[in-house]
């Protein structure tokens, strides 16, 4: 008994001593990268090895950073609505094979006919060969969609299913936001309830407050997020990710984060309630590149496969990294998006990889 009591302690104390040696190396490289906040955690399936937050919430500011502090997760958005759309496939709600204008027959008269085929599969696998869209596109205008929050993305995706513009080059994998979008949609027509009310029931099963948008709206203490000339974002709403809601426009805290990968974690050891272990390893692995929400690759350093996603919502950026050979994820949230500071959050995470042994 007193060598186990002994040997916790010891770990306990080398957790520590480690931390605060990442703490120093982290804000380090924040303040070298000019990035106003970062936070950073490294999990296990089943406990959180290392977390904290460093720095400020809005540059110029003494608002200094804190673990509930939220942050706009950009793309890995996906990661979610990935995970609710396998859930309701496994509830029978909807299927991989339905087709979107099976659900929104309406819109198919008016749309590019080689888009008549498309599935729900194909948009969450991005195998839809359509068109990439994003924020920065000028069209559609503000004034051509209209409703509130729900309607305004099925006009968005009838604007965009009317437009014929070609993809000169067939690809392995079609990287466009509006395959989220109408993903979205066919998770809120199989419902009947919208993705922000499908988002809050599984934030609710699993204890983690998801929220929408620009974090600073609701509560102005919360992080602003910065652009590269490190201004920061007032409290606005930004109404084209709004349109991209599936696709990139969740905020969520580090904590709250960790519990969402940690439950992806232990799917792939085959510790989930709801899935086997295969249909998890056909989620992460079932194609090359770009499976059910989630990259992979194999680090060229350690030979060990990665499953990843990243965000870049304008003025946030986000990482996460899933390595279910060391049982290990690093995630990594910046209230900014420059190339310096993904420069920068890419050697925390070399590190975090190093000393974690991955």
């Amino acid at each position: 008994m007193k060598k186990i009591l002994l040997y916790v302690v010891f770990t306990l104390f080398f957790n520590i001593i480690y931390s605060q040696k990442n703490s120093r190396f982290v804000d380090s490289i924040r303040i070298k990268y000019n990035i106003p906040e970062v936070a950073y955690a490294v999990v296990s399936s089943d406990s959180v090895l290392e977390i904290n937050a460093l720095g400020n919430k809005r540059i110029g500011s003494d608002l200094r950073a804190d673990l509930s502090d939220k942050f706009r997760l950009g793309s890995i958005t996906k990661t979610i609505t990935s995970y609710i759309a396998a859930v309701l496939v496994k509830e029978g709600k909807i299927n991989w094979d339905t087709k979107f204008f099976d659900l929104y027959p309406e819109l198919k008269a008016k749309s590019d006919p080689k888009n008549y085929n498309l599935t729900l599969r194909d948009f969450i696998i991005f195998r839809a060969h359509i068109p990439t869209w994003s924020y920065g596109n000028e069209t559609p205008t503000q004034k051509e969609i209209k409703g509130n929050d729900q309607q305004q993305r099925y006009e968005f995706m009838a604007w965009f299913f009317k437009q014929n513009k070609a993809i000169s080059e067939k690809q392995d994998v079609y990287w466009s936001n509006p395959s989220y979008v109408a993903a979205g949609l066919m998770l809120e027509k199989a419902t009947g309830k919208s993705y922000e009310t499908l988002v809050k029931e599984l934030g609710q099963n699993l204890n983690i407050d998801f929220g929408f948008g620009q974090p600073n709206i609701i509560n102005e203490n919360q992080p602003w997020g910065h652009d590269e000339n490190l201004k920061p974002e007032k409290p606005a709403l930004n109404y084209k990710l709004n349109w991209l809601s599936s696709a990139g426009n969740i905020n969520v805290s580090l904590p709250d984060y960790c519990k969402f990968t940690q439950m992806q974690l232990q799917g792939l050891l085959g510790k989930s309630k709801i899935f086997s272990a295969s249909e998890f390893d056909l989620m992460y692995n079932g194609l090359p590149e770009f499976s059910y929400g989630w990259y992979s690759k194999i680090d060229p350093k350690s030979g060990l496969k990665y499953s990843f996603h990243n965000g870049n919502p304008g003025t946030f950026l986000t990482k996460v990294y899933i390595c279910k050979a060391i049982n290990k994820a690093f995630i990594i949230f910046a209230n900014v998006q420059s190339e310096e500071a993904d420069k920068g959050l890419m050697l925390i995470l070399d590190e975090m990889k190093k000393q974690y042994k991955g």
